[in-house]
């Protein structure tokens, strides 16, 4: 990636370096829906995630001096909110489900496509019902883009943890999708 392409909007966070409000402002305009979105992912709570939205985007500009532009600052943003919201998850003492089931976990050999797959909505709240555990490791692998390295890091769980919670994620996911069909 070109250097110049890491830093869209480098002006702005100068201006920002520099205490400016306006330019505060117009950072949190830019970033603050599709945080928002990965905090909600997470947490499975609007009111969480807005708290933590508020307390990412502090955070941010309190310490936006040690902001490097070796990555975009849209990746070092939504770090700041994926930490926070898993301490977020991790104080308010919620039972993350690690199984420690250790049978392996299946790869399905062809997955058959469905003749109607469920709109966007239909997903979303499905995934809203997964298990914490299950929603952190789904969210971060399929949906923010991390890798199980990355997971495994963040959330303090070995790497074949992270693998084994996104595919019963993965297995939970389509029972609920399949229940929901049926009784929909």
């Amino acid at each position: 990636m070109d250097h110049t392409d890491l830093n869209i909007h480098e002006a702005l966070i100068n201006e920002c370096r520099r205490g400016s409000r306006k330019a505060q402002f117009r950072i949190y305009e830019l970033y603050s829906k599709a945080m928002y979105n990965a905090a909600y992912r997470i947490l499975n709570n609007r009111e969480e995630a807005e708290d933590m939205l508020q307390e990412a985007f502090t955070e941010c500009f309190r310490n936006i001096s040690s902001f490097r532009s070796d990555s975009t600052f849209g990746a070092w943003l939504k770090k700041i909110v994926v930490n926070k919201c898993i301490n977020r998850l991790r104080k308010r003492e919620t039972e993350l489900v690690f199984v420690d089931d250790y049978r392996p976990v299946e790869r399905a050999e062809e997955e058959t496509p469905e003749a109607s797959w469920p709109d966007a909505t239909v997903i979303a709240k499905a995934v809203e019902k997964l298990p914490d555990g299950y929603r952190v490791v789904f969210s971060l692998y399929l949906l923010e883009g991390y890798d199980h390295s990355e997971i495994s890091q963040i959330m303090n769980i070995s790497e074949s943890t992270s693998k084994s919670q996104y595919l019963r994620a993965k297995e939970k996911l389509k029972k609920i999708l399949l229940t929901t069909h049926r009784n929909g």
